[in-house]
């Protein structure tokens, strides 16, 4: 390549190329230096490979570098790195492979033309074998990413499975890749390769930034296998090596963390697979997956209709609804009024409908389905019949019944003041049964209150149901702040620290909106009530536990009481559940007055 300006340290030097003035000169230039750069051995060989990864994420469909080779160039820079560790080991060039890959990975995310290039120019080799982990964590986790966006077009996705170890790396990656980067990186903080670090914090951050990176990307790391797997699972043909029973069971708990929150974690695959009879098949004779997807399907995550559409699914199939139903029912009667979810219009009338059909069609044999979600489909369905009924009715009928639920729900205040939880609890329930089905939000503070009657009554999975039709009701949905309260506190009874994690977060985020006296942030300070569950079950969900735990290490940001030593925050937990139960006592009143005055004050959750 001609010299350039004498003020430069690198002959040839890529940037200088890119200054040329000239177009066609330029790219006659880029051309040669594609070419040739996988021969060289000079020095300063990452700068360019660097401004190449900047303008592979700044203008990924911008065609002008993948017609000039930079593909071909950059398989061959990951092969050089893998044949030949003296290169790699030299100067700055350990760091080639890893931007090699994800460069590749960036300009085929969105572009099949750029995709089907990249599979003539010879990626895939090369990529399989950092996926193998033939370098680090870190090259897998680009190397995936770029598989991932490979399989995705239906024309390149055969090239992809070619290779038919890719499946099989991917369902290992995704099972493993916390432990991989926990013992690999997180866990001893001296061993830490220094391009590991570079890489994750761009040269900038310490010990804390580095580890908080590493949580980051090893989310992505799982989440972006679980996509290549993904595009595996549309295939019929490769449903028998993915629904193997050990590694379905794992899906729901891959859920990416906080960090990456807008993946489809595990359940997104799940969802992919119970699209297919042979996948619902599968998922149906685990009992453990059903009852995950029932407690995603109840949260407020934005996983919760991925995990609604495969109990839908698994109740339509005749196949598999006599083995689901006792465990699918109760939580689709729960969801049952639900409004909108995501792209899902009218979703109650969906889960309605299905639970009808599903009734119709077992006809005589309705010995299938137990004798307690059987009694709560059919008072479901004669409810929905109620509510047309009530389209007929006076408005003075309406206002009787609505008079009356008032009187019975102030009888349940009194008894839950007295301390008499469980005869609160019974006043709740006949004050629903008289409250016309179209007051909505009535109904809201009915099933919020006699889910904290349960929550004190020790009844965890009752204070969940009736928190989460609460929840369901309520406008917009999944956003009634003491509901979520309460549900929190239901799901840590029962150890489900990821579902308490987000409704605690997310009833935090709803006081710092709210009106409401009891729950308003002043000075937006967070509750200590509230911090201190959130701090709990940030420990017990944080993404290395289970890695940490066995290998013997804990978390390395605070000492080791402060990871995973919880007696004295749940001592001081369980005050706090005391505390803020006399304060949910005290809040009826205002419950009351926003009931006495409706149409005059909005629901305090609405104020905002």
């Amino acid at each position: 390549m001609d010299k350039i300006q004498s003020d430069c340290p690198y002959p040839g030097c890529f940037f200088c190329v890119m200054k040329e003035a000239n177009p066609s000169k330029r790219r006659a230039s880029v051309l040669k230096f594609f070419r040739e750069l996988p021969s060289q051995d000079d020095d300063g060989q990452v700068l360019p490979i660097s401004g190449l990864w900047n303008t592979a994420m700044a203008h990924p469909n911008d065609p002008e570098f993948i017609n000039l080779g930079i593909f071909e160039c950059m398989a061959a820079l990951i092969w050089k790195g893998l044949k030949n560790r003296r290169w790699l080991a030299h100067d700055q060039n350990i760091y080639i492979p890893y931007y090699a890959a994800h460069i590749i990975g960036s300009y085929t995310m969105n572009m099949e033309e750029f995709a089907e290039r990249a599979v003539r120019a010879g990626v895939i080799p090369p990529l399989v074998e950092l996926l193998r982990g033939r370098l680090t964590w870190v090259e897998q986790r680009v190397a995936v990413r770029a598989l991932g966006h490979l399989a995705t077009y239906p024309s390149t996705f055969p090239a992809v499975a070619d290779h038919g170890e890719v499946l099989e790396l991917a369902i290992q990656l995704a099972s493993s890749s916390l432990e991989i980067v926990y013992s690999h990186f997180y866990q001893f903080v001296d061993r830490r390769l220094g391009y590991h670090c570079d890489l994750l914090t761009r040269g900038m951050g310490g010990v804390e930034m580095e580890s908080r990176k590493a949580e980051e990307w090893a989310s992505q790391l799982q989440c972006w296998s679980l996509q290549l797997i993904n595009c595996f699972a549309f295939k019929p043909e490769f449903l028998h090596d993915i629904c193997k029973a050990d590694f379905l069971i794992k899906l729901p708990g891959m859920w990416g963390g906080l960090v990456n929150e807008n993946s489809p974690a595990g359940v997104g695959l799940l969802r992919t697979i119970c699209q297919s009879k042979v996948g619902r098949g599968n998922v149906a004779n685990i009992p453990g997956i059903i009852d995950a997807l029932c407690n995603i399907a109840r949260s407020s995550d934005d996983w919760q209709y991925m995990a609604v559409d495969c109990l839908i699914w698994l109740v339509q199939d005749a196949s598999t609804s006599h083995k689901v139903i006792d465990k699918v029912a109760p939580t689709l009667i729960d969801l049952a009024n639900i409004s909108t979810l995501g792209d899902y219009k009218k979703l109650g009338d969906t889960i309605v409908t299905v639970l009808q059909e599903f009734m119709q069609q077992s006809g005589n044999s309705r010995s299938t389905i137990s004798a307690q979600p059987k009694a709560e489909i059919d008072e479901l369905l004669r409810s929905k019949q109620s509510l047309k009924l009530e389209k007929s009715m006076p408005k003075e009928d309406l206002h009787i019944k609505q008079a009356a639920a008032l009187v019975v729900k102030l009888e349940g205040n009194s008894m839950f003041s007295l301390g008499n939880i469980a005869g609160a609890a019974e006043k709740y329930s006949e004050a629903l049964a008289l409250c016309p089905m179209k007051s909505k939000k009535e109904r809201v503070v009915l099933y919020s209150n006699r889910a904290q009657c349960y929550l004190l009554l020790q009844q965890p999975l009752a204070a969940i149901s009736n928190a989460t039709r609460a929840l369901c009701l309520h406008s917009p949905v999944n956003r009634h702040a003491k509901s979520l309260w309460r549900r929190a506190q239901a799901y840590d009874m029962l150890g489900l620290a990821k579902e308490s994690l987000l409704d605690a977060i997310l009833f935090i985020n709803e006081c710092s909106q709210s009106n409401d006296p009891d729950l308003s942030l002043k000075q937006n300070k967070v509750p200590d009530y509230a911090e201190r569950l959130v701090k709990k079950q940030m420990r017990a969900a944080w993404l290395f536990r289970e890695a940490a735990l066995k290998h013997g290490g804990v978390h390395c940001e605070g000492d080791a009481s402060d990871a995973f030593g919880q007696e004295g925050d749940d001592s001081e937990w369980e005050t706090a559940s005391e505390s803020d139960a006399e304060n949910d006592a005290r809040g009826e009143a205002d419950d009351e007055t926003e009931w006495k005055n409706d149409g005059h004050r909005e629901d305090f959750c609405e104020k905002s």
